[in-house]
């Protein structure tokens, strides 16, 4: 028996059918494209796979001002009134996207999953993108935006001093990262929801040769959103691999949900393993036989179903003592 099995061979069907689709259709690859053409193609074919959007009694827009006068948009998710009902526990949310592609639209189906699910309000945040904007744009706006709720939440009808930050891939780092500042800060979080993030300065683990190639987001693409958004001189720097920042105790506990075989698998495991030595208490939950964007493609996939009722009662559990 072969000591190095196919990797391909762990995927679900419903897995292997949709790269198997994705394949047949011909899509061109991202890194063949320039980022507005990326940007454009993500948002025609990101609904596709996902569940249909939750209905919701209350999703409004909103302007968030960062340090630099930049005017922010933002939406609110929340399952019920504020003149109707007690104030919510708020999940502020970064999109993934490689820093380069992705918005509000594109995750809009899982906010509004989170916020139905985790019976709170989720405020998606529309971060500046690369190249246009290159880091550490994204790391700024997240902290803003992330500061921004903690100091309005009452106007909002949010709970005051209820508060989480999540994100997927990208929006994973800047969560995480939102959630050593948030600590420095002396700004109280209940949790940070952490899905499949990148955490490390570079893809050296065993999971990004294992993966490089075939499992959605390949080798290429990543270098590509990466070349897009950050010199590489500044790829040590803690704001854009959280793994590197001088220390982690004291932060938030951290829910982590990683896909199987996903080139950043295993800078999340090593994560949750560093966040758990220095005393902070992680749940992490590895979903078998899918691979990175699965959360965002309930209507084929059960496993992003599991992952965003998992996410959920995690924010409940997250939030129940502010309730």
């Amino acid at each position: 028996m072969s000591q190095h099995p196919n990797p391909h061979s762990r995927l679900t069907d419903a897995m292997r059918l949709v790269l198997r689709n994705m394949a047949r259709a011909g899509r061109p690859p991202m890194h063949l494209l320039t980022a507005q053409q990326a940007r454009l193609f993500y948002e025609m074919s990101a609904s596709i796979l996902d569940l249909p959007e939750a209905p919701l009694a209350r999703v409004e827009d909103l302007k968030i001002t960062t340090r630099d006068g930049y005017s922010l948009k933002a939406r609110l998710y929340a399952p019920s009134l504020q003149t109707t009902s007690p104030a919510l526990p708020c999940l502020v949310y970064f999109h993934g996207g490689g820093f380069t592609i992705g918005s509000i639209q594109t995750h809009q189906v899982l906010c509004r999953e989170l916020a139905r699910l985790g019976h709170c309000a989720v405020i998606s945040v529309d971060y500046r993108l690369a190249p246009e904007h290159r880091f550490p744009t994204a790391t700024n706006d997240a902290w803003d935006a992330l500061s921004w709720v903690s100091q309005n939440s009452k106007s909002l009808g949010l709970l005051t001093g209820a508060l989480a930050v999540g994100g997927d891939s990208a929006g994973g780092t800047l969560a995480a990262v939102s959630a050593i500042m948030a600590r420095d800060a002396g700004l109280k979080l209940a949790l940070q929801l952490l899905i499949y993030p990148g955490c490390a300065a570079r893809q050296e683990t065993d999971s990004h040769q294992k993966f490089e190639h075939g499992f959605m987001l390949d080798k290429a693409t990543v270098d590509w959103f990466f070349d897009h958004y950050i010199d590489s001189k500044d790829r040590d720097d803690w704001r854009f691999a959280p793994m590197l920042a001088d220390h982690h105790d004291g932060l938030a506990p951290a829910w982590i949900g990683l896909a199987e075989l996903d080139p950043l698998v295993d800078e999340g495991v090593a994560y949750g393993d560093l966040l758990r030595m220095a005393g902070v208490p992680v749940e992490l939950e590895i979903y078998h036989g899918v691979v990175h964007g699965f959360v965002n493609m309930g209507r084929v996939i059960p496993e992003a179903k599991l992952a965003h009722a998992d996410a959920g009662l995690a924010l409940k559990r997250a939030f129940s003592q502010h309730v």
